[in-house]
């Protein structure tokens, strides 16, 4: 390994093993290291949907095996202002929204960054499965490194990558991030397969080298869902209805579901239906039904456009649309090529090569070219080409 300047690093430490592993990696690397346990959710201590006192207690084991100072910080009101407010507007209005990504966006690399930077830190680092590049940056790609950035290569600006592991990449949660936040970013195992990082973990005699990933709501943990959005919002039921209006029961309130939705429909054995499978392929708002119709193919849940206002560019905006890119509308869907279209300054469409299925307003388009994460938007809604 090249000597390197060392560095004041501060990482993110969930209580999970990517976090721990990262923690490692940079301490290995040669740098400061020090851990943050965020705390961002009030209710966490006796709820037992999130145990985030196990959390801390793992975060805290990890950081003593490593002999690293840990912190514990709360941006409980950040979070409740500018993430959990969102969530709710956006269910509110019969929208399935993404509470990661903006987590991602005001919590985690801006209330944390800033808190490190006050701490007088380099950088920040997080166990997400993605990775930062610069042009003019030089890597050693070699076998035996566990990830390039214990080569030296820290960077002034950054390219937003997909991590290594295609069954882990996270870069469409990040997709919201500024070059500014990414620069100061480091993913030390986005290099890495998750069965590396967990065997790291394992070397390392880390108590939670076996705990299963979080997949929970971003700070608030895996809680049985409807009795949490109940508890903030008034359920507001409804007629449950086909594409050509007949009625066939009652929804609890059109918050509670999403399209290509199949569980927890309760519709089965329709008179005059086949046995095939029932899904929600749509919502009206205005008289708050729930669509539902037969067969997971069903034609209302293919789309081959969306809109899209406000798309955030990581770097730079196209000079000139249209532009061809690939694109995700859900997390760990394949690259789909497509189009996207100016209607005004500030709203896209987006025409997909091939119909897709279950595009949901409120979910985000994430836009690429390659490995590089280009930005993305939240969808508004799907249309016809």
């Amino acid at each position: 390994m090249q000597n390197i300047t060392p560095k004041h690093i501060i990482v993110g430490m969930s209580g999970g093993v990517d976090s721990s592993v990262a923690a490692l990696l940079l301490k290995e690397a040669g740098h400061h290291v020090e851990g943050v346990f965020m705390k961002n959710w009030e209710q966490d201590d006796t709820d037992t949907f999130c145990p985030a006192s196990i959390d801390m207690a793992d975060a805290q084991a990890v950081c003593d095996k490593l002999q690293i100072e840990l912190h514990r910080v709360n941006f409980a009101a950040e979070y409740w202002e500018h993430v959990f407010a969102h969530f709710l507007t956006e269910y509110r209005a019969g929208r399935t929204p993404n509470p990661d990504i903006l987590c991602n966006k005001e919590i985690k690399f801006k209330a944390f960054l800033n808190y490190a930077k006050q701490r007088g830190a380099d950088f920040i680092a997080t166990g997400h499965y993605a990775r930062c590049s610069h042009p003019s940056a030089i890597h050693d790609s070699s076998k035996d490194s566990h990830a390039t950035f214990t080569k030296g290569a820290f960077f002034t600006e950054c390219q937003l990558l997909k991590g290594l592991d295609n069954n882990k990449d996270q870069s469409y949660f990040l997709h919201a991030l500024t070059k500014e936040q990414l620069a100061q970013s480091l993913f030390p195992v986005g290099e890495l397969k998750k069965e590396i990082v967990r065997d790291i973990a394992k070397k390392a005699g880390f108590i939670n080298h076996e705990k299963k990933d979080s997949t929970g709501i971003c700070f608030i943990g895996e809680r049985k869902f409807k009795t949490f959005l109940n508890d903030y919002l008034p359920a507001n039921p409804g007629e449950m209805v086909t594409p050509d209006g007949k009625v066939i029961g009652q929804h609890d309130g059109l918050m509670f579901y999403t399209l290509g939705q199949r569980q927890g429909l309760k519709i089965g054995g329709q008179k005059d239906s086949t046995e095939s499978p029932w899904y929600v392929v749509g919502k009206d708002i205005e008289k708050n039904r729930l669509l539902v119709g037969q067969g997971q193919d069903h034609p209302l849940l293919f789309a081959k456009a969306l809109i899209t206002k406000e798309i955030h560019w990581i770097a730079d905006a196209p000079l000139q649309f249209p532009f061809a890119v690939s694109a995700k509308t859900r997390y760990r869907q394949k690259d789909q090529p497509c189009i996207i279209y100016e209607l005004s300054e500030n709203q896209y469409k987006i025409v997909f090569d091939e119909p897709q299925r279950a595009i949901t307003p409120g979910q985000s388009i994430v836009f690429y070219h390659g490995d590089i994460c280009l930005g993305g938007g939240v969808i508004i809604k799907s249309t016809g080409a």
